[in-house]
């Protein structure tokens, strides 16, 4: 059913914050490892998870954990991890997939989803889930992104990473690269612009955020020579959107525009695919980079990595982007409730 039918930040203007929620992701990954070492955060922060687990998993590592039992009326104790309890199916073994908990693994978001949209939350954050076991369940699942924008009944939604200085938004996510010219439409190109521009002005307090655009081919098309989709398909949109008095650049050749002189000139990029802009920046930040979804009624940001099974109860796992991706969406609830 439709819902639609490292980094503490505590300060006195926090009076009345809402909580965060942090969903903890696949129950044999490193999420739940994540997760514990939350406790000792200075703000507002509920973890929907299997209490069960996360006591276990704390044993498994030699971690003191004092839980509290989440309540809208008591959100947070300072000291104690605050939890929402959702049951798993069958205990979770670290490093161990089991297709049983797969449905456990989607309540999760679900809870936090309708805790988002009904003002409960002020945005969520999610741990990572592992899409294999899910579609192994019989369960239709292509990410977190695509699941939430089902629910909430959102057309058009926008992936943006930050890290290393760099926030980059991807105008096709996970598209074979052949078929990525015939996704990049002038719709298409329009409608992830101005999820951008409205989201970097709301949720990032961003008052004429200026956007660096990628051209599609080598050399952004060479004036028709290397291809014609930046003439024919992107020129157009972008000087209909700068006559309106967005900022954005003429298509700019991929290979030179993360170039230190023109990031210094811009508050966000647009790449065109998946590979043509995430490799500079999980090069620049690898571990504390940040997964954010433009376009949501919501706020919700992600850590940049995977499940890591080999990781799991090891002690290993680094909450690095964890953190950022708290940090993040913590600033981004300001912005917009100023």
């Amino acid at each position: 059913m439709n819902i639609a039918q490292r980094y503490p930040l505590a300060s006195p203007h926090w009076e009345g914050f809402k909580p965060l929620a942090i969903t903890a992701g696949e129950p044999a990954g490193i999420g739940p490892d994540l997760c514990l070492q939350l406790q000792r955060q200075a703000q507002a922060l509920v973890v929907i998870a299997d209490r069960s687990l996360l006591l276990l998993r704390a044993a498994q590592l030699g971690l003191d954990l004092e839980l509290h039992h989440y309540t809208p009326a008591a959100p947070f104790i300072p000291g104690k991890l605050s939890t929402l309890h959702v049951p798993l199916a069958r205990p979770a073994q670290a490093g161990k997939l089991d297709i049983a908990n797969a449905p456990y693994v989607l309540e999760t978001l679900r809870r936090a989803l309708q805790g988002c949209v009904s003002g409960e939350f002020s945005g969520m954050v999610t741990a990572p889930v592992h899409k294999g076991i899910i579609n192994d369940a019989g369960i239709p699942f292509t990410g977190h992104t695509e699941y939430l924008a089902e629910q909430t009944q959102t057309p058009q939604v926008v992936m943006m990473l930050a890290g290393g200085g760099m926030r980059v938004a991807l105008a096709t996510t996970h598209l074979p690269l052949r078929e990525v010219a015939d996704a990049i439409t002038a719709p298409l190109l329009e409608n992830v612009l101005r999820i951008m521009q409205r989201d970097l002005q709301r949720r990032f307090g961003i008052a004429r955020p200026r956007i660096l655009v990628a051209g599609l081919n080598p050399h952004a098309g060479e004036g028709g020579y290397l291809g014609r989709e930046e003439i024919e398909v992107m020129i157009p949109v972008l000087d209909k959107l700068r006559a309106e008095g967005v900022q954005v650049s003429a298509p700019l050749p991929a290979d030179t525009l993360f170039a230190a002189h023109r990031l210094h000139e811009c508050d966000a990029v647009l790449a065109m695919y998946h590979d043509q802009g995430l490799p500079v920046l999980k090069h620049a930040s690898f571990g504390v980079g940040v997964n954010i979804t433009l376009g949501l009624p919501f706020i919700r940001t992600s850590v940049d990595h995977g499940t890591a099974l080999e990781l799991a109860g090891t002690g290993k796992a680094d909450v690095g982007s964890l953190l950022e991706a708290i940090k993040i969406a913590t600033k981004m609830a300001e912005h917009e409730r100023a």
